[in-house]
């Protein structure tokens, strides 16, 4: 009888664990599948960050800010479309013919292959060119001036891939229309950060760093640009023989002492039916030689690490060699829209391969300078199956846009994608929105009045 009292309490103390354990297993019967995939992440998460760092990572992404608009609406504006994009995802334009080459000009610059020899091991630094890109919008360019009577339809590859992959796009962005003559111009607006990289954006969890922090959608979009031009002239065989067109670049001036980036411009035509010619201004970033001794036609773009932490992205120091497909597919779901609008591009232009430059910086909070980490390529056609691009509906979106506009009355209109929503709206604005032409020529007439009326003076005296 001694150890009675011990023996009980032991006893008790088993059976609570009994009762608990029972409880336990009806609340996890009641559970939803839903609910237990997120006990699971929870607790996996814990494990992974620690209990500090997942609450504040889940109060992160519950705290997504609104995102602005690329241009601010002003009251005057009306909207004249609505265009949500699960519509432009039904839509197809099928059976497009091959373009028309109307013009070729500009001169291009031989691919360096040894640059497809680079590796995590052997990396290369990346260095600053200093040459110049002409981003010249439609309405700018010369040569859409003289084939204005051979097409209703024009536009930059960048601007109309832009509409045309606008279903895959997160940010805010915007596009000038100009219905004149029965005839569309695609324009972007002179102070927009149109030609800007975006970076991660249709990750999970976007850039939300904000002001002059390194890592702001704005900063990493400016660093993205910076690295894409650099990388595409520096792989080149700079300052040897050149590939030139028939034409010389519309844009470079004999006054002109700038080093001008290696470029070549088609100027083709598709046929979209029922009298809708669409003229589109194409580019071509290189040019090599094949095995079989023919020339093709190279785009040059670059994909880049930030900082891994925030992205939540494997390093591409420890993947890229082993895994380059996973590094890709990661940029693929992080990327979308870029990667596609440049797809769209090479497609357009008739590139025979697109090449990709995997480009890092040597210190994740230092993004000033930055590594050549490796490269790859793809045939267009093949990259646009890999990630789910199908031209057919691209077209269609196009073809879609183009008959809203020519529906609208003669004037300017502005499509803008909603900052927070998947909708694009087309609004109709004034025809002197966003043109300073006006102005200007207001104050040479002013000025020539001011002269004319001081000539008219002087010769009044002479006269007396």
């Amino acid at each position: 009888m001694r150890n009675k009292n011990r023996f009980n309490q032991r006893n008790l103390r088993r059976e609570r664990e009994r009762r608990e354990q029972r409880a336990n297993n009806q609340g996890l019967q009641t559970l939803t599948k839903v609910q237990k995939e997120r006990q699971r992440q929870y607790r996996r998460m814990q494990k992974q960050y620690g209990k500090h760092r997942w609450h504040d990572n889940r109060n992160q992404q519950n705290q997504i800010k609104s995102r602005s608009a690329s241009v601010q609406v002003r009251g005057e504006w009306s909207v004249a479309e609505d265009l949500d994009f699960p519509r432009l995802n039904k839509l197809r334009l099928p059976s497009i013919g091959d373009p028309e080459d109307l013009i070729t000009c500009g001169e291009l610059e031989y691919y360096d292959k040894s640059f497809d020899r680079i590796n995590t091991k052997s990396e290369k630094r990346l260095s600053r060119v200093n040459r110049l890109f002409h981003k010249v919008t439609t309405t700018d360019d010369p040569n859409i001036r003289k084939l204005a009577s051979k097409g209703n339809v024009f536009g930059t590859d960048i601007i109309l891939a832009t509409l045309m992959c606008c279903t895959r796009s997160v940010y805010s962005w915007d596009i000038i229309v100009q219905h004149v003559g029965g005839k569309l111009f695609f324009d972007k607006r002179d102070d927009s950060e149109f030609d800007l990289l975006t970076v991660n954006e249709t990750a999970k969890e976007p850039p939300q760093e904000e002001g002059n922090h390194i890592n702001s959608p704005r900063n990493l979009a400016l660093e993205a640009t910076f690295i894409n031009h650099n990388y595409s002239q520096q792989c080149l065989k700079m300052g040897r023989e050149k590939y030139r067109f028939p034409n010389k670049n519309p844009f470079v001036s004999e006054e002109d002492k700038t080093d001008v980036a290696s470029v070549g411009y088609r100027y083709r035509k598709w046929s979209l039916g029922e009298n809708v010619d669409v003229i589109i201004r194409c580019e071509h970033d290189s040019v090599a030689i094949g095995s079989n001794g023919e020339t093709q036609f190279f785009n040059i773009k670059t994909l880049n690490e930030w900082d891994t932490k925030q992205s939540s992205a494997d390093e591409w120091r420890q993947k890229l060699d082993s895994q380059k497909g996973a590094v890709l597919a990661t940029e693929l779901k992080n990327n979308s829209f870029k990667l596609a609008k440049w797809t769209v591009c090479s497609l357009l232009a008739g590139s025979d391969q697109i090449k990709f430059g995997y480009v890092s910086r040597i210190n994740p909070r230092d993004s000033s300078k930055h590594v050549i980490l490796g490269s790859q390529q793809f045939k267009p056609s093949e990259l646009a199956a890999q990630i789910n691009l199908n031209m057919d509906n691209a077209w269609g979106i196009l073809r879609c846009i183009i008959d809203k506009c020519f529906q609208l009355k003669e004037g300017k209109f502005l499509i803008l994608k909603d900052p927070n929503k998947p909708v694009i709206r087309i609004y109709d604005i004034p025809d002197n929105t966003f043109s300073t032409d006006d102005e200007d020529d207001d104050e040479d007439d002013d000025e020539e009045d001011d002269e004319e009326d001081e000539d008219g003076d002087d010769e009044n005296e002479d006269g007396v």
